[in-house]
C-alpha cells in the first residue's frame, strides 16, 4: 500500500495518507481561490482512518458558499495549509495536492463550481463536473 506524505513549506506539519485517495478534485469556488492564491484549488480526499498527522497546526474555520463549515489546519510557522476536515463530509480528510509535492500524484477526476472558473483555465478531458 502506498503512503502519500504531504507537508507544509517548512516541514514542521505533516500528514501521511495510506492508500489511494477516494477522490481528487478541482474546485473553482471563491474560497479556494482565496485560500490558494490561485485560480482554483486541487485537493485529494482520504478516509480519516487512513491518515496520521505529525506536528502542530493552527486551525481556521471557514463557512463556504453552500453554508457548511470546513476546519483548515495550517502550519503556525510558515502558514501553509496542509489539510482540512469539512463538517459536511464526516470521516474524511482533504489534503491540497500541492502539499504532496509529487508530480506523479493521481490526476483529478471531478471538478466543482465550474461557473466560477476563470475563462482561460482549461480542464482535463473527460473530467466529471458536479455542478
Amino acid at each position: 500500500m502506498t503512503d502519500h506524505v504531504a507537508s507544509c513549506s517548512c516541514g514542521q506539519l505533516r500528514i501521511t495518507a495510506r492508500g489511494e485517495p477516494v477522490r481528487v478534485s478541482i474546485c473553482h469556488c471563491l474560497c479556494c481561490q482565496r485560500r490558494t492564491g490561485s485560480a482554483f484549488g486541487v485537493q485529494a480526499r482520504f478516509s480519516e482512518d487512513a491518515t496520521s498527522v505529525e506536528g502542530d497546526s493552527t486551525q481556521f474555520a471557514r463557512t463556504g458558499d453552500e453554508g457548511t463549515t470546513a476546519h483548515f489546519h495550517f502550519c503556525p510557522t510558515c502558514g501553509a495549509t496542509v489539510f482540512w476536515r469539512a463538517d459536511a463530509i464526516p470521516g474524511f480528510v482533504t489534503i491540497p495536492v500541492g502539499a504532496f509535492a509529487d508530480p506523479t500524484f493521481p490526476a483529478p477526476t471531478v471538478t466543482v463550481y465550474v461557473d466560477r472558473k476563470h475563462a482561460w483555465a482549461r480542464l482535463p478531458d473527460g473530467i466529471q463536473s458536479l455542478d
